[in-house]
């Protein structure tokens, strides 16, 4: 979704996602090429006769410029996983095994805990928790989807802006 970057229009966008019954699972909102748009990525679970109400409601309100649905296959899409483990000397092997299969990165490292970064779509990120749930898993942080349609199509163009 490209909206207008002003106070207030994440609040307003998420009520109506609240109103139609639909259940957030990942939401990620950040500034765009331009400081005057926003892009707001949501992936949600709910009815689909809902869906279509739900995408009409949001070009009701102002500050919505662009609404569109991505298809998996023809969209680049990531996260970010921050996940901290127990540093404990006899697993300490196996985390690092792990964390290298996944591609991850260890961002900190104390004598009581180390901090994993990986990068990648649901499934990898969900896989590499899965995982770690056989070490003690302190703490996990997620950003939430970020997704980009493949090719030249552009959120923009579709609105003209």
């Amino acid at each position: 979704m490209l909206v207008h970057n002003q106070f207030g229009v994440l609040n307003r966008v998420t009520s109506m996602f609240r109103r139609r019954q639909f259940n957030i699972c990942s939401l990620a909102v950040s500034e765009t090429e331009s400081d005057a748009y926003s892009r707001i990525t949501i992936q949600s679970e709910g009815d689909e006769i809902k869906k279509e109400q739900l995408i009409n409601q949001l070009y009701k309100l102002p500050d919505v410029c662009s609404v569109g649905e991505l298809d998996p296959l023809e969209t680049v899409s990531r996260e970010l996983l921050l996940i901290k483990v127990r540093n404990d000397p006899a697993a300490r092997g196996d985390i690092r095994s792990a964390s290298d299969a996944y591609e991850g990165k260890v961002v900190d490292y104390t004598k009581d805990a180390i901090i994993i970064q990986v990068v990648g779509d649901n499934r990898k990120i969900d896989n590499f928790i899965e995982l770690m749930r056989e070490f003690e898993i302190m703490e996990i942080s997620r950003t939430g989807v970020i997704a980009l349609q493949r090719g030249e199509t552009s959120i923009r163009r579709v609105t003209n802006l």
